[in-house]
């Protein structure tokens, strides 16, 4: 979605947005929808988004290997400029000629916020090393073997 916003930055009302768009596959595989709601506001001269990015996402958790469907939801929140006194300056988002690219600051927030493991729940226990069994499911009663660097203290404690 492209907002035009040269009204905004000239101290226009709020811009209200509350809709849904598909990411494209290279971007965020497996995401049908994204709903975008919240607006941007002009206050004092400093236009500020207050979005948020919700969404569900399929996976396969990393420990245990179940499929799952995790639900997200992000905060999307910039300050937005019409031009910059520093070329580095991150904190900013540079809109040129009062444009932005909504769906591209939201999916370009969305991978920065992504948990780099995805788990089907915080206390999962994954498989076990030895036989693969799903050790959420309960223990999985194979004979572990013994780390041969200990040997001698499990002789101990026959």
């Amino acid at each position: 979605m492209i907002l035009d916003l040269k009204a905004l930055f000239a101290g226009g009302p709020p811009v209200e947005v509350d809709y849904f768009f598909s990411p494209a596959e290279d971007q965020l595989s497996n995401v049908s929808l994204v709903h975008v709601t919240g607006h941007l506001v002009n206050e004092a001269g400093i236009v500020s988004s207050q979005l948020s990015a919700s969404f569900e996402m399929p996976l396969s958790c990393d420990r245990c290997m179940s499929e799952f469907v995790a639900q997200y939801s992000f905060p999307v929140e910039h300050v937005l400029v019409t031009s910059l006194n520093h070329e580095d300056e991150d904190r900013f988002i540079l809109v040129e000629q009062g444009q932005l690219d909504l769906d591209e600051l939201v999916v370009s927030d969305i991978l920065l916020s992504l948990p780099m493991k995805h788990l089907c729940r915080p206390d999962c226990k994954g498989l076990c090393p030895t036989c693969g069994h799903d050790l959420n499911e309960g223990p999985c009663g194979c004979k572990k073997p013994m780390d041969p660097r200990l040997e001698a203290l499990g002789k101990l404690l026959e």
